[in-house]
């Protein structure tokens, strides 16, 4: 398990992989709504071979014209891999 401090993080699938598979990313950013601001991600965490993300505990924006999930309001984000699986959880603040 990795931890963050993260304001935001964009999280999509990317081009490519097989059925079962396909390659991710995560994206950390230090101000709210990045995919409307510009702002650079300031690391970026990328997955090859991923079957599922699980998000736990975190209310998520789903933004449709590019298929990638926005989670807002972040005091930190735990990234945990479990082989072919990732999960997000962390803390938001209310």
């Amino acid at each position: 398990m990795e931890t963050y401090k993260a304001k935001s993080v964009i999280v999509g699938r990317k081009k490519g992989g097989d059925e079962d598979f396909k390659p991710c990313f995560i994206c950390l950013f230090n101000g709210n709504e990045p995919h409307k601001t510009g702002e650079v991600p300031f690391e970026i965490l990328d997955y090859e071979k991923v079957h599922k993300v699980h998000i736990k505990g975190l209310d998520i924006s789903y933004l449709l014209p590019g298929n990638d999930l926005v989670i807002n309001d972040l005091e930190s984000i735990n990234v945990i891999v479990d082989g072919p699986h990732i999960s997000l959880e962390g803390k938001q603040a209310q």
